[in-house]
């Protein structure tokens, strides 16, 4: 039995499904590239070709720093800025080690200028130099490393991407040198690099755990029911055959995934994993996925026989096409979703050599892959599957509200991200999009109708109203920030810091069940512990550049601060309990 009626006669919808598909392609593609902040030569005034027209000064030449180990053991970090360059207050972040371990930094930075900046907003700035003042928590033993990032900007139009830079710091002598970074312009990770063997195998294989359990996520969950579906009433050989198909679209699209952010983070940009969920645009083309998706389970329309494999409206009869593109829609949904390992993992492969990151993402791919492989091999797992009857077409009805309740959420994200009125025309464009699709079905002159309403729905979500007014987050939480962290914990205070954003499912199921509850929230209240929240809903390069020193490529992280200046942070699971939480709290006590 299949799982969706084929359509009575040749009028498919096919080639208005194609349109639909190559649009939300093209939405996805260049929302991506506008992801996550400047480009190198990306011109902020002037002539767009301002970048052509006026040479420019080589990094090394237009910021030239200079490090002083000062009698106090504190470290003087002075920066020469060229003439009419400039660099940015808040991209400057600071490591230190040495021989013993790793040296928390108090950074004094001097007072800066305001400017109103294309990428960044309003954003402090320093001109023609910058005198820096680094304090180390403890005396420094042996030889330490200091490294240091930056970015900064020409006023012609030039932003070059961040920049890091190490020094070696002899502590007897006090004499400083600079070194090359084993890879320059990549963020340092803040875990031990891997390279060993056993270190990479271990990365590859908390991979392939966060892939196997992403399969568990609710937003790639109804996909996958559908998938396990088809195999209940297919053939052997079809089975087969598509099994691995299907593993084939997970782990080709990880491929792409990691490809895109291995470049944009070459390239200078903060993105991570979930990165494209920042764009209101991709929020919304993925909404009308869901929707489209939700009508064809409920019989509104017939996209063909098994559409919601993704794939036999793209695909020959025999569906093979359909079963490599529901692998690569599983990917798509998996967006909002981080599942434990994935973190740790994902943040190692983005500190690493291009083809050390592709393996990782490989991984990946593969254990989210690996259960409907086996599922489509195993006489065992089959027998499971209870047979094919008239049931199937009732769950599969069942099953469109779940993804009706995601575009639901998919249309908040959207309104959270640019307001009221972008959600309100989204959800305009949504009901164009249903009428386009059933007027296509009806054949005949309607379909030029049709594809009147799908260009309306185009149009209207891509309408973007006014963005809501910046402000705290929602709960009364404080606002996150570095400088906010190292207040509190001079005044004794404990911090716990909340990195989340409204299209982290994860993020969300963590506050509403662990959170929000009052066993927690006393548990904070009693302690005294400052909660921090920093909402990555929009893109937020400080955000990003926070995590990638963290060695993590996405969020949620959870990090518990006890109350000393300075002391290192707690890093609590990904996926949080009750009881996790309150035993780190009754840790503090004891640290």
């Amino acid at each position: 039995m299949r799982l969706l009626l084929d359509p009575p006669g040749p009028g498919s919808m096919r080639a208005l499904l194609a349109a639909l598909l190559l649009l939300f392609a093209t939405v996805t593609a260049v929302t991506a590239t506008r992801a996550a902040g400047p480009l190198t030569a990306s011109p902020q005034a002037g002539s767009p070709f301002a970048s052509l027209e006026q040479d420019f000064l080589p990094v090394e030449e237009a910021y030239v720093p200079a490090v002083e180990l000062q009698d106090d053991g504190t470290l003087r970090l002075y920066w020469q800025i060229a003439p009419e360059y400039y660099l940015y207050q808040h991209q400057f972040a600071f490591s230190l080690s040495d021989a013993r371990a790793d040296v928390p930094l108090e950074a004094a930075l001097p007072p800066a200028l305001t400017r109103t900046d294309e990428f960044f907003g309003e954003v402090a700035v320093y001109y023609d130099n910058a005198d820096i003042t680094l304090s180390p928590a403890r005396p420094l033993e042996g030889t330490a490393t200091l490294t240091v990032r930056s970015q900064g900007c020409a006023d012609a139009g030039l932003c070059y991407p961040p920049r890091d830079q190490a020094f070696r710091i002899d502590a007897a002598s006090g004499s400083i040198s600079e070194i090359a970074l084993p890879r320059p312009g990549r963020a340092v990770p803040a875990a031990p690099p891997a390279g060993a063997a056993g270190g990479l195998l271990t990365m590859l294989l908390f991979a392939a755990l966060g892939g196997l359990i992403l399969n568990l996520m609710p937003c790639v969950f109804p996909v996958l029911s559908l998938k396990a579906l088809g195999f209940a009433a297919a053939e052997p050989a079809e089975r087969h055959r598509h099994a691995w198909l299907y593993g084939a679209g997970v782990v080709l699209s990880f491929l792409v995934v990691a490809a895109a952010l291995i470049a944009l983070r070459g390239a200078g940009m903060a993105v991570g994993w979930g990165f494209q969920l920042q764009s209101p645009g991709f929020v919304i083309g993925l909404a009308y996925l869901f929707v489209a998706m939700g009508l064809s389970l409920s019989g509104l329309v017939h996209f063909g026989g098994r559409f919601m494999n993704l794939g036999n409206s793209l695909a020959s009869d025999g569906g093979d096409r359909g079963a490599f593109f529901t692998g690569a829609l599983a990917v798509v949904v998996a967006s909002p979703c981080t599942a434990p390992f994935m973190g740790t993992a994902l943040g190692f492969a983005l500190t690493q050599p291009a083809l050390i990151g592709l393996a990782v993402f490989a991984a990946l791919g593969a254990g989210m892959a690996a259960p409907m492989v086996l599922l489509g091999h195993s006489t065992l797992a089959r027998r499971l599957l209870p047979k094919p009857g008239a049931w199937m077409q009732r769950l599969q009805q069942l099953l469109a509200f779940p993804l009706y309740a995601t575009a639901l959420w998919l249309f908040w994200v959207a309104g959270r991200q640019s307001g009221v009125d972008t959600m309100t025309a989204a959800l305009g464009g949504a009901l164009l999009l249903a009428l386009a699709l059933w007027l296509w079905s009806t054949g005949g002159w309607r379909r030029g109708a049709a594809l009147l309403a799908l260009v309306a729905a185009v149009a209207a979500g891509s309408y973007r109203g006014e963005a809501p007014a910046a402000g705290g987050p929602a709960g009364g939480h404080t606002p996150w920030s570095e400088a906010a962290v190292r207040e509190a914990q001079a005044a004794g205070m404990p911090v716990f810091v909340d990195f989340t954003a409204d299209w982290c499912i994860t993020c969300l199921a963590n506050e509403r069940t662990v959170l929000e509850t009052n066993a927690v929230r006393d548990a904070f209240a009693a302690r005294g512990v400052r909660y921090l929240v920093a909402d990555w809903t929009n893109r937020d390069p400080v955000i990003a550049d926070f995590l990638a020193r963290q060695g993590r490529s996405g969020i949620p992280l959870y990090l518990l601060y006890p109350g000393r200046a300075g002391a290192a942070p707690v890093v609590l699971p990904q996926l949080l309990r009750k009881g996790v939480v309150l035993e780190a709290l009754e840790g503090l006590s004891s640290t």
